[in-house]
């Protein structure tokens, strides 16, 4: 769409919960510092609305929504908050700070939720929709209402209660498809008719987050948009609870190559997504699968004959959108250990990577160690050794060094040096295999009470000297903290991996406190 055709009825709002609801994917917890890193992107990237967090939970999610709604500089910062008075407060008050701020407030209103979760009545849950936006309302102007469930609510009841929220002051009316069971025909017909059937539908925005669990949370957001809807939210590379969300990088460039179909626009600078996918991906350490749509790594290859015959004839062949699009570019690189600076940043934008002067100095001098000790350096080592870089920075807890005896006769032992907090530490421990040893060496060194939930290892590349990547699971206190590392020695990455989650778990203690109760 031209810029002389946009009109304001066309323009979707594009918001973010990859701090709020992708956080909620069991394991990809994120550190106070990454959660700055991506919120500054997707101020940057041109997202309308970043949902920072869920400030009553704990010290440390407040912590967060306040110090990113003190650094915004274009986008709206929201928090979440339950139907409780204290909620709406601890929200307002960490979302003040901000240029524009935002009270996101939630209640169920199916029949099934209301019931057996709320154990509420219709009436009840009316009544505390009011209060709680009208007490929004008195600490902010820009309120978001959502109606949990709200595929599966009833339209009579709906239509009851969403007309209640708008006259109390909400200016933004979210029907969620919660748990994924909506089809896009339907959702674009539920959302049409709720906002024909409103008569103050006009005075707020509406609003569609939808949840992958048949896999059409991307196609439900479109559709919503079809019946109305106005705003979209998403996440980066669609994570989120159980099958996540709908993919914020997959509804964009929809909107952008079939503009024919959705005549919508957006503030999204495209070339940006690849960036911000692998930037989520390393700081929560869940990889991003290798044939996902537009950020996937096999988004633009091309190996069958044919298929490379057309592509370089003519992209457009078999390519809707060109790499560069999204933030790619055609590598021409090939790194070594003779390769400079400059090679190396060209092959990182190449990529999609866009790192900070600290952060580039360790990843060049990595690289540079990698290339002494492996013959071909791959795409694929530089994008696990640069990830490995960017989940490492801030932790407390780093591997100094490491030395395993293993073999046929055990126990085996693992002798390792940490560096906890500037401290050095010296440890060595027996384990039932060189993998167990060097875990019982952390233990011992770092006390814990965590629980090894997942251990993967994988090879990034082929050959004998390709660089094991190797994916650690902790759970603690409840919570699931994921980390992955990669080294040509496998027990190093372990160890590495082991302790990228053990620091996740370390640095949500120091920041959170006890939730607050809820009145």
């Amino acid at each position: 769409m031209t810029t002389a055709n946009k009109s304001a009825k066309d323009r979707v709002i594009i918001f973010d919960t990859t701090l709020r609801d992708g956080e909620q994917c069991p394991g990809a917890t994120m550190t106070f510092e990454e959660k700055l890193e991506i919120a500054e992107m997707l101020d940057d990237m041109g997202v309308d609305v970043i949902e920072a967090g869920f400030p009553i939970t704990s010290e440390g999610d407040f912590q967060a929504v306040s110090e990113i709604a003190r650094r915004s500089k274009n986008s709206i910062i929201a928090g979440l908050s339950r139907a409780h008075p204290k909620d709406i407060d601890r929200c307002a008050e960490a979302v003040k700070f901000a240029k524009r701020g935002r009270v996101h407030t939630v209640i169920a209103t199916s029949p099934l939720h209301m019931r057996v979760k709320l154990n509420m009545t219709p009436e009840q849950v009316i009544e505390t929709s009011i209060a709680n936006v009208s007490r929004a309302r008195n600490h902010i102007d820009d309120v978001e209402w959502s109606a949990e469930d709200g595929t599966r609510s009833e339209m009579d009841f709906l239509c009851r209660i969403v007309e209640a929220v708008i006259k109390a002051g909400a200016t933004t009316v979210n029907i969620p498809d919660t748990v994924g069971y909506t089809v896009p025909e339907e959702y674009t017909a539920f959302m049409r008719t709720l906002i024909e059937r409103v008569p103050n539908s006009d005075k707020a925005v509406f609003s569609v987050h939808c949840h992958n669990d048949l896999g059409m949370a991307v196609a439900n957001s479109l559709a919503g948009l079809a019946g109305g809807a106005r705003q979209i939210e998403c996440t980066v590379n669609g994570i989120g609870e159980r099958a996540g969300n709908a993919a914020l990088e997959e509804v964009v460039m929809a909107i952008n190559i079939r503009n024919d179909r959705f005549p919508y626009w957006n503030k999204i600078d495209t070339t940006m997504l690849t960036r911000a996918s692998k930037l989520v991906s390393a700081a929560t350490s869940f990889p991003v699968q290798y044939n996902k749509a537009i950020v996937g790594r096999n988004a633009f290859a091309h190996e069958s004959g044919i298929h490379q015959d057309g592509v370089l004839k003519d992209a457009s062949t078999y390519e809707i959108m060109r790499p560069e699009m999204v933030g790619l570019k055609k590598s021409s690189l090939v790194l070594g250990k003779h390769s400079g600076r400059h090679a190396f940043v060209h092959k990182l934008e190449e990529m999609g990577y866009k790192l900070g002067a600290n952060q580039l100095e360790d990843a060049f001098v990595a690289m540079k160690a990698l290339a002494d000790r492996k013959k071909d350096i791959y795409d694929e080592d530089i994008e696990a050794l640069v990830d490995q870089e960017i989940a490492a920075a801030h932790d407390r807890i780093k591997l100094t060094s490491l030395t395993v005896i293993a073999g046929t006769h055990g126990p085996q032992r693992a002798t390792m040096k940490l560096d906890v907090d500037g401290q050095t530490k010296i440890e060595e421990a027996e384990g039932n295999g060189p993998v167990d040893a060097v875990f019982n060496c952390i233990k011992a060194l770092v006390p814990h009470e965590a629980k090894l939930e997942l251990y993967q290892v994988h090879a990034v590349t082929e050959g004998t000297d390709a660089q094991a990547e190797v994916s650690v699971r902790l759970a603690h206190e409840g919570r699931s903290m994921t980390s992955k590392a990669s080294d040509p020695d496998t027990l190093v990455a372990s160890a590495k991996a082991y302790l990228g989650a053990l620091n996740k778990i370390v640095m949500k203690r120091q920041r959170d406190m006890p939730a607050v109760a809820a009145s």
